[in-house]
């Protein structure tokens, strides 16, 4: 059985430094899936995922994403998936994860919100920097509601550090979610 690991947060929260540092040092065959990849393949007709009017864009691109992750699982690869999951497209990802037989992990970085946005500055030029689109998804990981558990607050630590305590939480298997559909996708 392959372990699949979505590592998410807000832009500038660390997911892809530490998703690289996850999976490189793994003990299983790994890859690094980074969904940004799948966003910036939209050459024409690309809309900022973070957009209203990008919902029915951002599900195509969710299917593209499971549908890599589905593969690779078949293939014997653990996956470590870094990107914006918000829970409100979970329940694809459980129902390819009760179909392909993989366990999946879903792990919330989350320094404050101050910490975010001085990472996000530091950032590449290509990447998104734009304090309110930031200031926005930050609040969409605010409040997880029964998935509040799922968060590790990276404040204070850098990516090793980061790194260390994901790994250390997903073998606790406390941050493992459930396969199968817990309803639609909802806007």
């Amino acid at each position: 059985m392959s372990d699949v690991l979505l590592l998410t947060g807000s832009p500038g929260s660390g997911k892809t430094t530490v998703a690289a540092l996850v999976a490189t040092d793994a003990a299983r065959p790994t890859v690094h899936l980074t969904t940004d990849e799948f966003f910036r393949a939209i050459r024409t007709g690309f809309i900022a995922p973070y957009l209203p009017d990008a919902w029915r864009q951002n599900e195509i691109v969710v299917d593209a994403i499971v549908a890599a992750v589905t593969e690779y699982v078949r293939g014997g690869y653990d996956v470590v998936v870094d990107g914006i999951i918000g829970p409100w497209f979970l329940p694809v990802y459980r129902k390819a994860a009760a179909e392909g037989d993989w366990r999946m992990s879903y792990v919330v970085l989350r320094p404050d919100l101050d910490t975010t946005l001085d990472r996000a500055r530091q950032r590449a030029e290509t990447e998104l920097k734009d304090v309110d689109a930031i200031t926005g998804l930050y609040g969409a990981f605010a409040d997880l509601g029964e998935l509040e558990p799922h968060v590790i607050d990276t404040t204070h630590l850098d990516a090793v550090q980061t790194a260390a305590a994901v790994r250390d939480a997903v073998a606790s298997g406390n941050y493992l979610l459930s396969a199968g559909t817990t309803g639609p996708r909802s806007e």
